[in-house]
């Protein structure tokens, strides 16, 4: 006889249900910490991809050349009152000519192609226009007519292919260099195959190599670093600000280091207390006071909450590299998770002592150069950027031009130490202005156009293409002429009155 069906029992049901509710939830969670244990360890799996790619890194041998002391000892070199030996002309980074003429009309004075993408800035050295490019290649180049008077190749630039990820291709040389007359030596940061990031000094008359060393300290990994900040000199020694590459891939702490311009000696080192990112990039570089002391913007790091671990910051360091104070936002973990650091705009010195920085997010900080006053030490905060500050700015006086993301904006420092915002030109004009006598000189980096606006009103006075450039390209200002290195070379503008 077939047994009859037989039917669970209400508690049984109960029971049975309760058990599978408890077994989910354990699912559950052990579902969800597998998946922070991953989130936490995306990077190194996506290093670890990339490492798949990538070339391993070769070992770099360098063979190195230094000043003997009957060289550094000659009469140190002139330097003129036109000439423009570093980034936006001076240690303050102010880029401002006052005995410039203003133009009624810009005119298009010659273009010489060169051998790759310019992304620093031009100098002028004795007369001669200085040019250095992505296929790690100097130039003197006469200044009336383009001529190359010189050039010198220095090593084999970095394809991106070779890197874990960037936006340049091929890596050469991309920050501005700085001539030194005492020795009469333009020095420049090329990086080459390896890859290695190599400090040449190179005569500025001849172009032959006199110094060349390896600037990468031992303990890192060449490929996560990009030179891009504008080199700086000050009392024989060279300072050079290191970053990331676009993408903040790779393991990389910001830093600066020095070396003397003879080539001589121990590295000196400063190293951001972040254990990743924290980048030094931004394109001006280092603000030196007359005191040798260097301001560095620093990006975002990887702490998010609890110690502050110095990035998104202004850093105040010593001519010996170290570290004497700081600022940063009350709102420094959420400027470094949501990538809204203070790291793409060079600090900005204003009379009186004051400081002004502004980074990718819409705050700006009015701050005090001999107390930067640590978290949230600023005397003002002000919106100046709707869209953030990238590359570097102009200042004359209490003025200041800042290249904001949404058009650049003119501010002034008020008697009382305030800032107060004056005019903003269109949104397409984002270029790093540079001022010749009572006209700010912009550009529009993907439309390939210069601007000369007039300083007190924002109004355009004239304006001349000049061909696509780099998004961080600033104009030099050399008697009635202005040059400006593009993606495929240099052109000349000339001031028409």
């Amino acid at each position: 006889m077939q047994e009859p069906n037989k039917k669970s029992s209400p508690r049984v049901s109960r029971r049975f249900t309760k058990g599978w509710l408890i077994v989910l939830t354990i699912c559950l969670i052990v579902g969800l910490l597998l998946a922070g244990a991953a989130y936490k360890q995306r990077h190194q799996i996506h290093q670890f991809l990339l490492s798949l790619r990538e070339p391993p890194v070769q070992t770099v041998h360098v063979t190195p050349l230094t000043l003997s002391p009957a060289t550094t000892t000659t009469t140190p070199g002139q330097v003129a009152e036109t000439d423009w030996t570093t980034y936006h002309d001076n240690n303050a980074r102010s880029g401002f000519v006052p005995k410039m003429p203003d133009p009624t009309a810009l005119a298009n004075l010659w273009k010489q192609p060169l051998d790759g993408a310019v992304y620093a800035e031009p100098l002028v050295v004795g007369g001669q226009l200085i040019v250095v490019t992505e296929n790690d290649t100097m130039y003197s180049l006469n200044d009336q007519t383009g001529q190359v008077a010189w050039h010198t190749n220095v090593g084999t630039p970095v394809p991106l292919s070779d890197l874990p990820c960037g936006n340049i291709d091929p890596l050469g040389i991309t920050g501005t260099p700085v001539y030194d007359p005492q020795t009469g030596l333009i020095f420049a940061v090329a990086e080459i195959q390896g890859p290695a990031h190599i400090l040449v000094g190179i005569d500025a008359k001849t172009g032959q190599i006199k110094v060349r060393r390896v600037v990468d300290p031992s303990s890192i990994d060449p490929r996560a670093y990009q030179q891009r900040a504008a080199l700086a000199l000050y009392a024989g020694k060279i300072y050079i600000a290191f970053g990331g590459l676009y993408g903040d891939c790779s393991n990389y702490q910001g830093m600066v280091i020095a070396s003397r311009t003879d080539g001589t000696g121990s590295l000196l080192t400063y190293q951001v207390p972040t254990t990743r990112l924290g980048g030094i990039w931004e394109p001006a570089g280092p603000t030196v006071d007359a005191q040798g002391n260097l301001y560095v913007s620093v990006g975002n790091g990887a702490a998010t909450g609890g110690s502050w671990d110095h990035t998104d910051s202004v850093l105040k360091l010593s001519p010996s590299l170290q570290l004497e104070d700081a600022f940063a936002p009350q709102s420094w973990p959420q400027d470094n998770a949501n990538d809204l650091d203070l790291g793409s705009l060079g600090s900005v010195f204003l009379p009186n002592g004051f400081i002004f920085i502004q980074g990718k997010s819409n705050q700006g900080y009015l701050l005090q150069a001999n107390h930067l006053g640590g978290i949230g030490g600023q005397i003002q905060t002000i919106s100046v950027c709707a869209a953030g500050a990238y590359g570097g700015a102009a200042v004359n006086g209490s003025m200041a031009f800042i290249p904001c993301a949404d058009g650049l904006r003119e501010i002034q420092l008020a008697s009382g130490g305030t800032l107060n915002i004056g005019w903003q030109a269109s949104g397409q004009v984002t270029g790093s202005p540079v001022i010749g006598g009572n006209t700010v000189y912009s550009l529009n980096p993907g439309g390939g156009t210069l601007y000369g606006l007039n300083a007190a009103t924002g109004s355009v006075r004239a304006s001349v293409s000049v061909d696509a450039t780099s998004r961080f390209a600033t104009p030099t200002l050399f008697q009635n002429m202005i040059f400006i290195g593009t993606m495929t070379g240099i052109v000349a503008v000339q001031i028409r009155t």
